[in-house]
């Protein structure tokens, strides 16, 4: 799976968190985005990809609409409260269990053979047998597959079967292929419609200055003064951007370019406005911290629907705005790959950051859920090896050969490559975003 979190102008539907600590990583890891109701498209949001075939998760921070968003370099470092990181994964395990149902239940319902369904890769940890299909849960619960017993050389099925996969017309295995990208459309649309029923949609207010949520013991912020709750107006002298993501942007570059310098700051504490002097602390690499959170002076209040026909109408928009915003993503993804290409991370930034939305509030983890799907249809369409798009492409070729498809080996080696690649770099995304959390970092 393939996600794409950046770190754009916000809008995400709850408090925005930056963290310039004092951990070996200034200003941290992913990035989300902060976002009004209902929202236009984004310059970047977020993609993810899935296919069909035994491979992990991959994630790629360059914009996601979830609760929270943060500068490149977001802290998810800290898995705190158990509670919240089973919450992110079943978040996780959902999504991947619905895409591969969607598959399956495409095969299943025309009468063409599957020979198993799992969820996770590597060795089994359970399974079951019904009807001929192998159902099992894996040791790693990143992915999973649905397998078609189409050149299984164990397989007693003639291969002439006019039931294998291989051997239906175009237009059935188009479905078969599409499926978990439909699946995945549709549990968006379920998701965002439970939400506005349930919990509502967020409107948030914007107001002047950059809020101050958390100051750490013994950082530069606290020696200096600075505390919880307090509200910057300006720094230098100069007046913040207008209110917003910008401005915390602005403030975060400020500090990261005044290692041991003095940087004047005018705060707002309760109806008392004066200025403090902050002194950077310099980091590992040389830019300031001070050692706080940051985020968009905003208030969030909630929309809830008078009747169904409104509820319907909230649900389209905000899917069309959530859709617009991952269509962007991709599409700025693409035309700066040589900016976005050193953001990508694996599944455990994306359990972390998951974690941090159900931390913070439960009802972010609607939105976290509808974004994960979104990405999931859009960048498992793409026509890659390894993904369903490129599952797609190779039938389209074959259309476009008459029906002629490519050797079966040529298809095999495109393919396998691609699986190989993926898995490859999941497992190198896993042992670097692993050493990134906090814990580790903390332990070396």
């Amino acid at each position: 799976m393939v996600i794409n979190l950046s770190s754009s102008p916000p809008s995400s539907f709850s408090n925005s968190i930056i963290r310039l600590t004092n951990s070996k990583s200034p200003i941290s890891q992913p990035s989300f985005k902060f976002k009004f109701h209902f929202p236009k498209p984004l310059p970047s949001p977020s993609s993810i990809s899935y296919s069909s075939s035994k491979k992990p998760f991959l994630f790629h921070k360059n914009r996601v609409d979830f609760r929270t968003w943060a500068l490149a370099g977001f802290d998810y470092g800290n898995f705190e409260g158990p509670q919240s990181v089973l919450e992110a994964a079943a978040v996780l395990t959902a999504i991947i269990v619905v895409h591969e149902s969607g598959h399956f239940l495409a095969a299943y319902l025309q009468g063409i053979h599957v020979s198993k369904f799992a969820v996770g890769f590597g060795p089994i940890l359970a399974k079951f047998n019904a009807k001929n299909v192998e159902y099992s849960l894996r040791a790693f619960p990143l992915g999973g597959f649905v397998g078609f017993p189409d050149n299984d050389p164990d397989s007693d099925i003639p291969v002439d079967d006019e039931n294998l996969l291989k051997n239906r017309p175009i237009l059935d295995r188009v479905l078969v292929v599409s499926a978990g990208v439909i699946a995945n459309i549709v549990f968006a649309l379920v998701i965002i419609f439970v939400q506005v029923l349930s919990v509502g949609l967020p409107v948030q207010e914007l107001f002047p200055g950059v809020i101050v949520p958390e100051v750490r013991p013994f950082s530069a912020a606290s020696r200096d003064g600075l505390l919880p709750g307090d509200v910057i107006l300006e720094i230098n002298g100069s007046d913040l951007p207008k209110p917003g993501p910008n401005s915390v942007y602005e403030v975060v570059d400020v500090i990261k370019k005044n290692p041991k310098r003095y940087v004047l700051l005018k705060v707002k504490r309760g109806d008392q406005n004066f200025e403090i002097g902050v002194t950077p602390d310099e980091n590992y690499d040389g830019t300031g911290k001070i050692g706080v959170q940051l985020s968009p002076n905003v208030k969030i209040a909630k929309v809830i629907p008078k009747n169904l026909l409104e509820a319907f109408s909230f649900t389209g928009k905000e899917f069309w705005g959530l859709a617009s915003n991952v269509l962007d993503g991709l599409k700025q993804t693409f035309l700066n790959f040589s900016q976005t290409a050193s953001k990508v991370s694996g599944p455990v930034a994306i359990i972390a950051v998951g974690a941090e939305v159900a931390r913070s509030n439960i009802d972010g983890l609607y939105q976290f859920a509808a974004i994960l799907n979104l990405n999931l249809a859009v960048i498992n369409l793409l026509p890659l090896p390894a993904l369903d798009g490129g599952t797609l492409a190779l039938i389209l070729i074959e259309a476009a050969r008459g029906g002629r498809k490519l050797p079966l080996e040529v298809e095999q080696r495109i393919m396998s490559s691609g699986i190989m690649l993926v898995i490859l770099l999941g497992l190198f995304l896993i042992v670097r975003d692993t050493l990134n959390l906090d814990i580790i970092k903390d332990m070396l």
